[in-house]
């Protein structure tokens, strides 16, 4: 029996098997995927050795499966490494494990030589001789400013005393000559002073660029070790798919023009699926789900399921994949109904209700959308027309222009603050305050696009002020009102623990998926550019 293919309980059996296997990167987790982490989940509960390490946080996934022999059973994984290995007797082995002694990595020369080129660096960079003509630099500046500004006072205070012999009258030629020569002598003495101070500051420059080459040439070999390393180590992390195939994740990301980025292939989901390949084992279902406490600038909730991450994960997974029946992912795929919901409509601008799951504008892989068929239905319109756009999981009110003039006015009353837009949020919790604000920066997560984080020294501004309608079955519903327009800004104030710490019902990315995301654009308030009325606009949610 294979030690890492564990038998669900017996009630399995009595489960239909699902048709498709999971779409990653968008699911609701299947009842056998539910299954299997519930003894995953007693599993780590049981492990109290690791309990401080899992209460941090870390990633969990199953992959559902059967044997050769029909037997319905799971694998289990984490990402990244788990109490200072990567191997461990319940779960899955990593795809390439790069913390074996013994391995090509820990037993190749790169590292050595790159730690080497580190401290090296390390060194320079804190050396005292470094160090002293840094300071010794800013005593040079500090000196030139001093010298020349008491020399300034001087040659102003000979000046006043010039000027008012001159106004005294009565001066001999020699007299006028004396004063005209210690004006010029002044003026030399002056650019003397700052040339002699030039010059020993450009000796000091001088010494420091040398440090600096120096430097700079140790990081210039330094990075293209680390990439010719990297390159080096993706090569050893090979994957298959169902169809048999292996490629190294060198030649998974080629099409993509870049190397992998760091990280890759160290996720459940890559990790599960290859076991899988490799041991015989034919894939049912797959879940991921978050244990512990929520990293810092991130949003994961304990028991949550979440998504593939896209920038690391995505391309294995579309190589990985090929040769299974999978889901197809319904963010990705056009809106059959063709009708749209005109909620205001003039010869300047229209106002239309966007349905949820439909993009405002196209996307890479998908031209279907709201700015598609308004262009279809509106042919007469010209110029810039997208003035705003909404989440594809949010429906609401999006404001197209229909000509350049009408677009740089409206574009004008966004960046002026003067266009209000309110939300209504369902809230999968109870928010204990009736009313609030909440300000948290938020900046992109690049290695999980288009996921979005806090972070408060490199974050832009994100304010949401927010008030309670309702507080019903364990949920919240609420009046949302951005201040800024931030991508993702009310799905993430919604669910930081640092915000209302309550994600919306059906959010997919910060909270639970659902059959929709509750957030819904029921507001718009703008002064119309042509008329100069103030134009109010409602559209109630359907949820």
């Amino acid at each position: 029996m294979n030690e890492k293919f564990h038998l669900l309980d017996v009630e399995a059996a009595s489960v239909e098997l699902p048709l498709q296997f999971t779409c990653p990167f968008c699911y609701e987790p299947h009842p056998l995927a539910l299954m299997a982490v519930e003894q995953v989940q007693r599993y780590v509960a049981s492990r109290t050795d690791w309990a401080d390490e899992l209460d941090a946080g870390k990633m969990l996934g199953v992959l559902v499966a059967k044997d050769n022999a029909g037997r319905l059973g799971y694998l289990a994984a984490f990402s990244g490494n788990l109490a200072g290995s990567v191997r461990h007797r319940y779960f899955v082995p990593p795809v390439y494990d790069l913390l074996d002694p013994h391995g090509e990595f820990k037993q190749g020369q790169g590292e050595a030589q790159i730690t080497a080129i580190n401290h090296e660096v390390e060194r320079l960079e804190q050396s005292q001789e470094l160090q002293a003509l840094v300071q010794s630099l800013a005593k040079q500046n500090q000196a030139k400013h001093d010298e020349i500004g008491l020399f300034k006072e001087v040659m102003a205070q000979h000046k006043q005393e010039r000027d008012a012999r001159r106004r005294d009258g009565n001066l001999t030629a020699d007299e006028q000559e004396a004063l005209l020569n210690q004006s010029r002598f002044e003026k030399a003495e002056l650019k003397r002073i700052r040339q002699r101070h030039e010059e020993e500051l450009k000796r000091i420059i001088g010494e420091i660029a040398v440090f600096r080459h120096r430097i700079n040439v140790l990081k210039s070999r330094r990075k293209q070790m680390s990439e010719a390393l990297q390159e080096r180590i993706f090569r050893l992390f090979v994957v298959s798919n169902a169809r048999g195939e292996r490629q190294d994740l060198v030649e998974v990301f080629k099409p993509l023009g870049t190397l992998p980025p760091a990280g890759a292939g160290e996720c459940c989901a890559p990790r599960l699926l290859n076991y899988a390949y490799n041991n015989g084992l034919s894939p049912v279902c797959i879940a991921e789900f978050w244990w512990g406490r929520s990293p810092v600038g991130e949003v994961r909730h304990h028991g949550h399921f979440y998504p593939a991450c896209r920038s690391k994960c995505k391309p294995i997974l579309d190589f990985m994949l090929q040769g299974l029946d999978v889901e197809e992912n319904p963010l990705g795929q056009p809106m059959a109904d063709e009708t749209l919901d005109v909620i205001y409509d003039d010869q300047w601008l229209a106002v239309l209700n966007k349905p949820t799951g439909m993009l405002t504008v196209p996307g890479k892989l998908l031209e279907d959308s709201l700015l598609s068929r308004f262009l279809a239905a509106h042919p007469e319109a010209v110029g810039p027309v997208v003035v705003h756009r909404l989440d594809q999981e949010t429906s609401g009110l999006v404001l197209f222009a229909k000509d350049k003039a009408t677009h740089k006015a409206l574009q004008q009353q966004f960046e002026n603050h003067t266009i209000k837009k309110r939300y209504i949020a369902l809230l999968d919790g109870i928010v204990p305050h009736n009313e609030g604000e909440i300000d948290l920066p938020l900046i992109p997560d690049i290695d999980d696009r288009p996921r979005q984080r806090v972070d408060r020294e490199l974050g832009k501004p994100a304010v949401t002020r927010y008030r309670v309608l309702e507080r019903s079955n364990g949920r919240t519903r609420m009046e949302m009102e951005p201040l800024t327009g931030r991508t993702h800004q009310l799905r993430v104030h919604a669910s930081h623990p640092q915000g209302l710490n309550c994600p919306i019902v059906g959010d997919r990315l910060y909270g639970r998926a659902a059959s929709r995301l509750m957030l819904h654009a029921s507001r718009l308030t703008l002064v119309h550019p042509a008329t100069g009325h103030v134009l109010t606009l409602d559209c109630p949610p359907q949820f």
